[in-house]
């Protein structure tokens, strides 16, 4: 297992969480790719997404069949939004764009749940690499990340 797959594991491990990670040989970097290699609906993956509020990085997990509202979390964060680039993101989170985990960030990052993610059962997000991925339940998912639970997709 690649280091920060192993990271995850770890993440996973201390929360108590009870899951295995899912190596694929096809890329699971995009949501449709994720969802037809695991099988699931584009809805259930869970896509994390890095963003710039002001200087601070802060984490939206997002429904991969919705698009992330930048003048929302701009309102969640009390600060302009932009996207991070690739070097904003391996820093605040560890992990490559297309691979990027919800858990195992080498420090604490503010971090909101879509709302929508709660309508399922079980979702799918990436395990720290372009091919990983593990499952969780969205109520498990919030606990171990702390997320706040919002309105952060558009319509």
């Amino acid at each position: 297992m690649r280091p920060s797959s192993q990271r995850v594991a770890d993440a996973l491990a201390a929360a108590g969480i009870t899951t295995q990670i899912v190596t694929f040989a096809e890329s699971t970097r995009t949501a449709e790719d994720a969802a037809a290699a695991i099988g699931c609906e584009v809805g259930q993956i869970v896509k994390s997404l890095v963003f710039m509020a002001g200087d601070e990085a802060i984490l939206a997990l997002v429904s991969g069949a919705s698009r992330a509202d930048t003048a929302r979390l701009a309102i969640l964060a009390g600060a302009p939004i932009r996207r991070a680039d690739a070097n904003a993101v391996r820093s605040a989170t560890g992990y490559a764009i297309g691979g990027v985990a919800p858990v195992g960030h080498p420090g604490a990052l503010r971090i909101w749940l879509d709302e929508g993610l709660m309508r399922y059962g079980e979702v799918w997000a990436a395990a720290g690499t372009p091919n990983t991925v593990f499952r969780i339940s969205p109520v498990e998912l919030q606990r171990m990340t702390g997320a706040q639970v919002a309105k952060v997709a558009s319509e």
